[in-house]
């Protein structure tokens, strides 16, 4: 108890220092983005936000639970030389509309269809995080005709869970829950994305905990527990052999996230070989000393993963 009792101070410490340095916002459109951000409104109502940076064959990147465009700042700014990159907000995140959206996979997949379309991108290739990984490939089902390839980060959808795991998913988030995480605990979830954390991600911190004086945050709380239950009532595992597209799938060695601790264990690697092992046309790389933000922590060598992929499917075509 003694122990505890001067532990707390500390904590509240952490956490005041942490408050003190993020500007106060009044909505997520003050967030600083690394990008000029354009937006681009829908005809089902929502509004995108997104980045649209470079000349060149057509790249959408989809960011993953919780997340948004600026997690591939590292990327844009190298791949952008040889592509058009295009970084959006799914609906719910970031600087884009703001709704009771249902948030499953389907839906996210027709927003990237309908968004490739409004901006007039022939057969782009979808590059997707975590759970934009899911929807990347929910996309290539529902849409084989739009997405010319796949390049997955540490995908959701190549893990399987039984109902009951399900069920735990849908329960253990709400909407209180994500409101209420404290700011150490803020810090705490967003490092254990990363084998070891760089400065440059910090800022991944810093608006998150500056999101909490936005108008918008309750919205943004009531999204992410909905995108989990899109996850979960949305799996892909049994349909990846229909999956055509060239398609090139990295994972960290470290990634903490994948496969989930709680309810599976085991290696990272063995899910990427599941999940490839059933698709006909695709390739698993391995980076080491990288976790589930593989694509921050090392983005020079994914970036140079990412070129010789687009590359070699490009003489393929």
């Amino acid at each position: 108890m003694k122990n505890l009792l001067l532990l707390l101070p500390l904590l509240l410490l952490v956490s005041c220092s942490w408050q003190q340095q993020v500007p106060a916002i009044q909505s997520f459109d003050d967030l600083p983005y690394p990008f000029p951000t354009q937006k681009v409104k829908l005809e089902s109502g929502e509004e995108i936000a997104y980045f649209d940076e470079g000349e060149g064959k057509p790249l959408i990147f989809i960011h993953g639970l919780g997340s948004y465009a600026p997690a591939w700042k590292q990327n844009i700014s190298e791949l952008r030389k040889n592509y058009r990159c295009i970084a959006v907000d799914l609906p719910g995140y970031g600087k884009s509309s703001k709704g009771r959206y249902e948030a499953s996979m389907t839906y996210y997949a027709t927003v990237i269809r309908d968004f490739a379309e409004r901006l007039g991108l022939e057969q782009p290739a979808l590059v997707g995080h975590s759970m934009g990984g899911q929807i990347a490939m929910t996309a290539a089902l529902s849409y084989p005709e739009m997405v010319s390839s796949l390049i997955l980060v540490a995908p959701a959808g190549f893990e399987t869970f039984h109902k009951g795991e399900k069920e735990w998913f849908r329960e253990v988030l709400t909407p209180t829950s994500v409101k209420l995480t404290p700011v150490d605990q803020i810090k705490t979830n967003i490092a254990w994305n990363f084998h070891d954390m760089p400065e440059e991600a910090e800022f991944m911190i810093t608006d998150r905990i500056a999101m909490r004086q936005a108008e918008e945050f309750d919205a943004y709380c009531y999204i992410i527990p909905e995108s989990v239950k899109g996850m979960v009532n949305q799996p892909v595992f049994d349909h990846l052999p229909q999956i055509e597209q060239p398609t090139l799938v990295i994972f960290g060695h470290q990634d903490n996230l994948i496969p989930n601790r709680f309810l599976n264990g085991g290696q990272t690697e063995s899910i990427g070989r599941q999940g490839v092992e059933r698709m006909p046309n695709a390739r698993l790389k391995m980076i080491d000393e990288a976790g589930h933000f593989v694509h921050f922590e090392q983005a020079a060598l994914v970036n140079e993963e990412i070129r010789a992929f687009l590359k070699e499917s490009r003489q393929g075509s």
